[in-house]
């Protein structure tokens, strides 16, 4: 296991997209300051300058390109002889792509913080209380905590269908209209209205987990269930979508 995830560091350490990616996301963070500059600099803070959605995005091109080129250029095969068990491989991917989600938000707080002492220089104070009755310091903590295992369940979702579908483009295309249109989807699931209560539990709506932390009021007219019920959600899903992508991978034929 422990072999599995060192190969799986040095690859995604020398692909070139792991470091775009963060140079990008300083980028997209400081377009996102300049077109927010009306909006409330506390709710910025607390989100990380919408980071989120971002990081999501490097996500999912990062994590289907993974497996996809593997089977595409048959190196999977050379993964799978020199593993002792398929679960090693499918693990380590995952182990290691959470690994990258984790050093994303560190950059991304990193970044906030540099981005409010320079180029926005937002006169607000750490300590000042902000959503439910926390610093503004932890609200943002909180926040990328929280937007870890939002992150991490779109990551499962993208492993179940890279596993099934072969090509990077299709599995991009898929995950991209999970996470930016999932609240659409949820919400045509609940018009019925009868079955409201079970509808409610749908995978797509635990993707609004982090944008209703950052907006309680809004987000749970729509999702109807609370933040720590999405959270038990997220967290459920994540274990069902891990181990049905390793079923779906264990029996794939290469």
């Amino acid at each position: 296991m422990i072999f599995s995830i060192k190969q799986e560091l040095y690859k995604l350490v020398h692909r070139k997209i792991t470091w775009i990616a963060s140079i990008i996301l300083f980028f997209l963070m400081l377009i996102t300051g300049f077109a927010l500059a009306d909006e409330s600099k506390k709710l910025i803070l607390t989100l990380t300058f919408d980071s989120s959605d971002f990081i999501m995005f490097i996500l999912v091109i990062v994590g289907a390109t993974s497996f996809s080129m593997e089977f595409q250029n048959n190196t999977i095969l050379t993964l799978l002889y020199k593993s002792s068990n398929k679960i090693y491989v499918y693990l380590s991917k995952y182990i290691v792509l959470f690994l990258y989600d984790v050093f994303l938000h560190l950059l991304a707080l990193f970044y906030t913080i540099c981005l409010r002492y320079t180029i926005f220089n937002y006169r607000v104070n750490w300590s000042e209380l902000y959503l439910y009755h926390q610093p503004v310091w932890l609200n943002m903590v909180t926040a990328s905590l929280i937007d870890l295992v939002t992150t991490m369940l779109i990551i499962a979702i993208v492993f179940l269908l890279s596993c099934l579908i072969n090509s990077s483009a299709i599995v991009i295309a898929a995950s991209l209209l999970v996470t930016f249109i999932g609240q659409n989807i949820s919400s045509e699931l609940m018009n019925g209205g009868k079955l409201i209560s079970i509808m409610k539990w749908n995978p797509f709506n635990m993707v609004d987990l982090t944008r209703q932390y950052g907006n309680y009021g809004m987000y749970v007219l729509t999702t109807h269930l609370n933040n720590q019920e999405l959270l038990m959600g997220s967290l459920v899903y994540i274990l069902i979508f891990v181990i049905t992508g390793y079923l779906i991978f264990r029996r794939k034929r290469f």
